[in-house]
């Protein structure tokens, strides 16, 4: 056999062809070069279509991820700022712009009983933020917001609505979410944290402000939005009537401070006594262990 490939056999005749269509491609690109393109040589030609590729891909969105499950989220709770701010305190008789005794809280019937007594406000009678007469039975870091969700043993309507953490908390019909809460107190770059004890100034009903982003409503109190304790002013170094800012803050949330020192409503102080009591009875137990 001839080691020629025969010009009839099908393989050359398609080479042919190819080379035919090459050659008359060549052809048309050269004329197009000399006639009409805008390119002096297919080099030129190469480097443009390289920049539009390169423009290209620079115009490409970058792929975003979207996770298909997630944590939950940490609740924060936003700042309330240039609240105008008083100052009231357990057993303070009513009189002048308040017109409520504070005796009793919109939650304690025996509120000043079980604090353990008269949280007198003067300053001389005071030291290290508790009375000097007697040792707090309850936070002596306390305050008011406007707002009571519960009336008549019930929770009001909006209640489980207007709440954030009302779920989380609810304990029963008509057993407050709000009584003990901790919130957190700024004024200038000193913040403290106090728990909410009692309803006001003023009003009990105020959730578009207490939780919503609506501002006190006016008052006697040039529009005051906050009450404190005199160990929140002392704390501070509020004036009667001052400005401040706060937010609701959740217990774990809570800076160390004088705040976590005193009373039965303490979520710190609990969690001391119970962490000590555990330690008491494993010490029992393990005395009585035979040997």
């Amino acid at each position: 056999m001839e080691n020629r490939i025969q010009t009839g056999h099908p393989l050359a005749m398609r080479r042919t062809i190819a080379l035919l269509i090459l050659a008359g491609a060549t052809g048309v690109l050269r004329a197009e070069e000399q006639s009409s393109s805008p390119y002096a040589t297919a080099a030129d030609f190469a480097k443009y279509a390289m920049k539009l590729r390169e423009q290209a891909l620079l115009k490409v969105e970058p792929q975003v991820f979207v996770p298909t499950s997630s944590r939950p989220a940490i609740q924060r709770f936003a700042w309330k700022t240039n609240i105008v701010t008083t100052v009231f305190w357990v057993g303070e008789q009513a009189g002048g712009n308040n017109p409520v005794p504070n005796f009793r809280s919109s939650w304690d019937l025996n509120w000043q009983g079980n604090y353990g007594g008269f949280d007198n406000p003067e300053k001389s009678e005071r030291r290290n933020y508790i009375p000097v007469s007697f040792v707090p039975r309850q936070n002596p870091f306390y305050c008011a917001l406007p707002y009571n969700d519960v009336t008549h043993g019930q929770f009001k309507p909006e209640a489980p609505l207007v709440i954030p953490w009302f779920k989380q908390a609810y304990m029963g019909q008509g057993q407050s979410v709000c009584w003990h809460h901790w919130i957190a107190i700024r004024k200038g770059n000193r913040t403290c944290y106090a728990q909410w004890e009692d309803c006001g100034p003023f009003r009990t009903d105020h959730f578009q402000y207490v939780f919503g982003n609506e501002r006190p409503k006016p008052n006697l109190n040039h529009g005051a939005g906050l009450d404190v304790s005199p160990a929140v002013r002392d704390y501070l170094g509020l004036q009667p009537t001052d400005v401040t800012d706060w937010q609701f803050v959740n217990t774990q949330d809570v800076s160390p401070g004088p705040w976590r020192s005193y009373g039965e409503n303490n979520h710190f102080v609990i969690a001391r006594r119970q962490a000590e009591q555990r330690l008491v009875q494993q010490g029992g137990s393990s005395g009585n262990t035979k040997k």
